[in-house]
């Protein structure tokens, strides 16, 4: 899913084109096992709990780790990744344990993206405070690193206590892949000693840029030499006609396929490891957008593997 100098494609659930809140969730593991077989590097699923009519927006519906069980026994090889668990709002422990246990049973498949939160109807329903939510992250992601590393860990923390017991499962290298997602009321450089990389919103491109680039610097400075991937969603509406110049939409563009590729091949030469797609307000029905992408974008945009590798070093 992530290596330097390139970039990789992958998709949000819902994976259709719908308008209001609420998706269908029709046909999704069959679309989830063409994006596999397609080629995509990996499947995104997003974490809200409670429906705010004034985001209008509910993700995938199904509570991410239920839904995260469910597509991980119907494929195969595509990453994992949520966008993102909402630290805050769920206890250290659920977190730890859950993301060990899908990762375990995906076969290694996980990418746990955490963050703060960004809808305060949310948090009092939790007992939660909102002015509360960077330390909640802070100390919530420190909890879930000993938990996984540690054996019998002593931990006394604000969420909790814990003396004499041990999560199980565990992950085998004593941790998962954890990318933070925007600033999630950090500074850049809190971010890049304690995550393994970023997950950004999108940006017109020469924005993104700096934004790259001063990942790049605190990573350098926080872990010299150690790659932290970047990456980005980017909703897309794809035109039937491949060269139709792009119009914003709301965090993305209306585009054709040959723009697409252009977009994607700046966001590469910026510093951009993957994008996810997320086709919502889309016009055209998804599969047939993500048949498209598979077969005239994909080609430009997949993980080069050792026996690629291999091929072409000949």
């Amino acid at each position: 899913m992530f290596q330097p100098g390139r970039l990789t494609l992958g998709v949000f659930f819902p994976i259709e084109a719908f308008e209001g809140a609420n998706p269908t969730m029709r046909n999704q593991v069959a679309l989830a096992q063409r994006a596999e077989a397609l080629g995509f590097a990996a499947l995104w699923f997003r974490d809200v709990p409670l429906l705010d009519p004034h985001f209008g927006d509910i993700g995938q519906i199904y509570d991410p780790w239920v839904y995260l069980g469910y597509i991980a026994a119907q494929t195969r090889t595509i990453a994992l990744v949520t966008g993102a668990i909402i630290l805050p709002l769920r206890h250290p422990l659920h977190v730890a344990k859950a993301a060990a246990s899908v990762d375990e049973l995906s076969g290694r498949r996980l990418v746990l993206g955490v963050a703060t939160g960004d809808r305060p109807v949310e948090f009092p329903a939790f007992g939660k405070k909102w002015d509360e939510r960077g330390h909640l992250f802070r100390e919530s992601l420190a909890f879930i690193r000993r938990a996984w590393a540690e054996r019998f860990p002593e931990i006394d923390s604000p969420l909790g206590h814990l003396h004499g017991a041990d999560l199980v499962p565990k992950p085998p290298a004593g941790w998962i892949p954890t990318l933070v997602t925007g600033h999630s009321q950090q500074p850049i450089e809190w971010i890049a000693r304690h995550s393994d990389g970023w997950i950004m919103y999108p940006r017109a491109p020469q924005v993104q840029q700096r934004i790259v680039s001063e990942w790049r610097r605190a990573t350098e400075e926080a872990a010299p030499g150690v790659f932290k991937p970047f990456a980005q969603s980017l909703y897309i509406d794809l035109a039937h006609d491949p060269d139709e110049p792009p119009r914003p939409i709301h965090l993305g563009y209306r585009l054709g396929r040959n723009v697409l590729i252009e977009l994607l091949n700046t966001l590469r030469e910026i510093g951009v490891n993957h994008v996810a797609l997320n086709l919502k307000y889309g016009q055209r029905p998804a599969p047939e957008v993500l048949e498209e992408v598979g077969e005239y974008v994909l080609p430009h945009f997949r993980a080069q593997t050792a026996a690629t590798e291999s091929k072409s070093s000949g």
